[in-house]
């Protein structure tokens, strides 16, 4: 079952950024397509927490509204090792659907030590990888990605393709610091190395269909009370290869400037789950977890919402923006409400007020079931 709708073309000028690419030595670059996609339904869709910065050893499964959860399970019988925890986030994401099978991995965690530590004792395999994901361009989603495309290269498709928001992901990001003017490194997104590894980057700013069991929401419209919460700030700019090309979605005057971050282009990476719904899983949120859904309604046709899954960049809310966000949640009423990594205890703590019974918690290496 699938179905057919149009979409918005979110892109200012493919071939402007085409060009630039070019003239700046890209290597490696697509650009998605604009053309209307077709959203694909699956079976059963499993989400294993590879890196979050909570473990609980005395995690019990559990079933809710036909959710199930299972603690963390590991290979080996070295006592000496253990499950690693850190700021960031990382997902894989196994579906089932028309007879096929597909494994994704969505953002990499801080660090490739905590990453690769986890994977080894989970017990993923690399080698059944279909395509990799970023959901924006913060070094917390992808501090860990060289480290693994090092270790696991060989074993991944020769023409593995990673999925970008669009070019905002590369924008060179820092943190401000007391002292007034002065900011403190936040990383960059470096395409040059992920060209090295012969891996594409596709700039995903339109909706796009991922190894034919996902879809990415594309740039999200602001279309809810949420704001984005202060977090960093951006540099419009490209050196030496290295940054982003605004031209193409932004006035010429913000070529070198840096501003509070807007997150242009962080995308959500959706499944639509056979009889459920929508699973829409919002790595950071920053553009709001609700414009982040209602963009996936959108874009999919579907207005039936199973789960809400990820981090929602709640855990600096004001109280009264918090109550706010969580009620316009509770109005799209998803069956679950999955909070991870920047969702916050006050945000756990206000979804249950609000949605009792509807709030799943998790831990590093659970993992969740959606479907048959």
């Amino acid at each position: 079952m699938t179905q057919t709708i149009p979409r918005r073309d979110f892109l200012l000028g493919s071939a402007a950024l085409a060009g630039a690419a070019a003239a700046n030595a890209f290597t490696c670059v697509e650009i998605a397509s604009a053309a209307p996609i077709t959203v694909p339904t699956v079976d059963k869709l499993s989400i294993r927490v590879l890196v979050d910065s909570s473990f609980d050893l005395f995690f019990r499964p559990k079933q809710i509204n036909g959710v199930s959860i299972a603690p963390a399970t590991r290979v080996g019988g070295d006592y000496r090792k253990s499950l690693h925890n850190e700021w960031g986030l990382s997902l894989w994401l196994e579906s089932e659907g028309g007879g096929n099978q597909r494994t994704l991995m969505l953002d990499y965690g801080y660090t490739p030590e905590v990453l690769l530590n986890n994977m080894a004792l989970i017990g993923v395999d690399p080698a059944k990888l279909n395509a990799l994901i970023v959901s924006h361009g913060h070094y917390d989603h992808f501090g860990g990605l060289n480290g693994f495309l090092d270790k696991f290269r060989d074993k991944l498709p020769a023409d593995l393709k990673l999925y970008a928001g669009g070019e905002d992901n590369f924008c060179h990001r820092v943190s401000p610091t007391p002292t007034q003017g002065q900011f403190a490194d936040f990383g960059t997104l470096d395409r040059r190395q992920l060209a090295a590894q012969k891996v594409t980057t596709v700039l995903c700013e339109t909706p796009t269909v991922i190894a034919d069991h996902a879809f990415t929401t594309g740039k999200i419209a602001r279309r809810s009370s949420e704001r984005v919460l202060p977090n960093t700030l951006v540099e419009f700019g490209i050196k030496d290869g290295l940054g982003c090309n605004a031209g193409h979605y932004l006035p010429a005057e913000m070529e070198g400037k840096i501003v509070p971050d807007e997150h242009i282009h962080e995308h959500a990476t959706c499944f639509n789950v056979r009889d459920l719904g929508l699973v829409v899983i919002s790595s950071c949120g920053h553009v709001g977890i609700v414009n982040s859904v209602k963009q996936a309604q959108e874009v999919s046709g579907i207005q039936k919402v199973h789960a809400v899954v990820g981090g929602f960049h709640l855990g600096p809310a004001p109280k009264d923006y918090l109550t706010q966000v969580v009620s316009e949640i509770k109005a799209l009423n998803p069956d679950v409400v999955v909070p991870m990594h920047c969702s916050g205890l006050n945000f756990a703590q206000e979804a249950n007020a609000q949605m009792e019974g509807k709030v799943v918690v998790t831990t590093t290496g659970s993992r969740l079931t959606f479907g048959l």
